[in-house]
């Protein structure tokens, strides 16, 4: 038997695949069905501006920070700036505050493990803290989540959420120019350890040698391999860019506590992101399933009326999109991450992606499924030697 391994799918799962299968000797083709690799993780360059798909951030306490810094593939990150004078705002009763309700914060001493996997978030935490603490913890974990109620979905999904995306010192950390830059140099790691990198190249159907992992979408895996099973449900996000002409007082962040939504002032941390005198403003406010976009990306401008005065005025760019079924996996009340679609498929097939099972929070389950893959894809092809940290 042969020790190649097929890749479909160039993203962070497909790259984190193909790195450690290529370290442990394997002979590595990757495809991806677009010209640049990324997935979800590309950035957009328009004129000066370099955007992500959607607020990203990358969690130091998470497994693929220490995997990537060990390699050197890291890169420079922008920690969040201190709070005390970052302008971390929240929006409550339809007015703008700097701290959110006491009974939010009582929350957030309950450990992950105390919040029930069968019970729904609003429900529990109206328990353990009344309705307004509950709600507004609920809205606020929706930046990890890109759901429109997060408060209908498993308890304790959401409290491990929310216990990271509050956690002090913050987690959250930020590629320094795009999260790109990460993947530019995953991608340069792999073609220096042999992987053999084919961009433009979709793929149908699988190969007929060697095992092959799929690290797409969901719905294109299932297309891929003609399963119907490959399913999950994820959230529907609206998405708004703009570029406003700076101005001193902008708030950093504006996360809403009536409504799932969040604003951020991704040049705050990064001022490479946008052009002199200009600053990046990232929104995402997630839609209910028939809601249209256009009600949504309201919602985000009254975010921006309260927390970026004047910003009509200073708008030099703006794009706006929509999210679908790419923002993550979201577990309802009764399943975990392990009732996702199977990472092992069977015959030498296995998935990597965000929405299989995988344990961690946003790219934490494409990492950690990856890695997954392409031990069980080394297993197949009788390689030894993995190196896994």
């Amino acid at each position: 038997m042969g020790n190649r391994i097929t890749i479909i799918g160039g993203g962070f799962a497909g790259l984190t695949a193909a790195i450690t299968a290529a370290e442990a000797g394997a002979q590595v083709v990757v495809h991806e069905a677009h010209h640049t690799l990324g997935g979800r993780a590309r950035t957009t360059v328009t004129g000066q501006f370099r955007t992500n798909e959607g607020p990203h951030a990358l969690y130091n306490g998470g497994p693929h920070w220490a995997w990537l810094k060990q390699r050197r593939l890291l890169g420079p990150m922008a920690a969040v700036p201190p709070l005390e004078g970052a302008r971390f705002r929240f929006r409550h009763g339809d007015a703008l505050r700097r701290i959110p309700p006491l009974a939010m914060l009582k929350l957030l001493r309950r450990a992950p493990e105390q919040a029930p996997v069968d019970m729904d978030f609003l429900g529990w935490a109206t328990g353990e803290v009344g309705e307004e603490g509950a709600r507004a913890a609920a809205h606020y974990a929706a930046v990890a989540l890109f759901h429109h109620d997060p408060g209908g979905l498993s308890a304790r999904f959401v409290h491990e959420r929310l216990r990271r995306s509050t956690k002090l010192p913050p987690e959250a950390h930020y590629p320094r120019g795009g999260w790109s830059s990460v993947i530019d140099r995953m991608a340069a790691h792999a073609w220096d350890l042999g992987v053999r990198v084919e961009t433009g190249s979709r793929v149908a159907e699988l190969p007929e040698d060697g095992p092959v992992i799929v690290a797409t979408s969901l719905d294109a895996a299932r297309r891929i391999l003609d399963d119907d099973s490959l399913c999950w449900d994820s959230g529907r996000t609206a998405l708004l860019d703009l570029g406003l002409r700076t101005r001193r007082g902008d708030a950093f962040i504006v996360s809403d506590l009536d409504a799932p939504g969040w604003v951020e002032r991704f040049t705050a941390q990064d001022r490479s992101l946008a052009p002199r005198g200009e600053q990046l403003i990232q929104a995402q406010v997630p839609l209910a399933p028939d809601e249209p976009r256009a009600a949504a990306i309201g919602r985000a401008e009254h975010l921006l009326d309260l927390g970026f005065p004047a910003w009509r005025e200073r708008v030099t760019w703006r794009r706006e999109a929509l999210a679908a079924g790419r923002t993550g996996a979201v577990d309802a009340p009764g399943t975990t991450w392990r009732d996702r679609p199977a990472v092992d498929r069977g015959d030498g097939v296995y998935l990597a992606g965000d929405q299989v099972a995988a344990p961690g929070v946003l790219s934490e389950v494409s990492f950690t499924s990856g890695l997954e893959a392409a031990t069980l894809a080394l297993r197949w092809v009788g390689v030894r030697g993995l190196r896994v940290a």
